[in-house]
């Protein structure tokens, strides 16, 4: 295979390593779950398939992550692919914000799951299985709802910056 980037460095090299994973462009959702305690959702953009039969979808969260305990007890949360128009929902559930949900009308999933308006599919979802991932921890789940809007196209991020799709 022919390299046609002058950017070559080893994987040891962090902030490269990262750059270079940008270059993938990944759709962008939030995991959403309800507790005793709450709502709780973030911003993800690790979201993929792993089976059609049965179905089966994967996500990854750090493990320094302040809500890591909260997906891992969880039976049923709900995975909100958000659509084209909905970059100040990623931003609201990435930052630091309190309440991530206030002023935000949901409907409710399985096991009370928030599921967002206006995303282009929502998946609701059965905490099935968790493994290490180095600094992360994988999650996959069993799909046992869905629904999706074709119309809704979906909002990307590449080279660390949102995107959309062309006309």
């Amino acid at each position: 295979m022919s390299q046609t980037s002058a950017a070559v460095a080893t994987v040891d090299e962090g902030r490269e390593f990262r750059h270079a994973l940008g270059r993938f462009a990944t759709g962008i959702a939030v995991v959403t779950l309800k507790t005793a305690q709450g709502r709780i959702g973030l911003t993800i953009n690790s979201f993929n398939s792993v089976s059609l039969n049965p179905p089966l979808v994967v996500w990854s969260l750090a493990k320094t992550s302040p809500s890591l305990a909260a997906f891992e007890a969880s039976e049923y949360y709900a995975i909100n692919i958000l659509a084209a128009d909905q970059e100040e929902i990623s931003n609201r559930f990435a930052s630091k914000q309190v309440d991530r949900f206030a002023g935000l009308t949901v409907d409710e999933g399985l096991g009370g799951a928030p599921l967002l308006p206006g995303a282009s599919a929502r998946f609701q979802v059965r905490n099935t299985t968790r493994h290490d991932g180095g600094d992360h921890v994988v999650f996959i789940a069993g799909v046992e709802k869905f629904d999706y809007a074709p119309e809704r196209d979906p909002l990307l991020y590449f080279g660390g910056r949102y995107r959309r799709l062309a006309p």
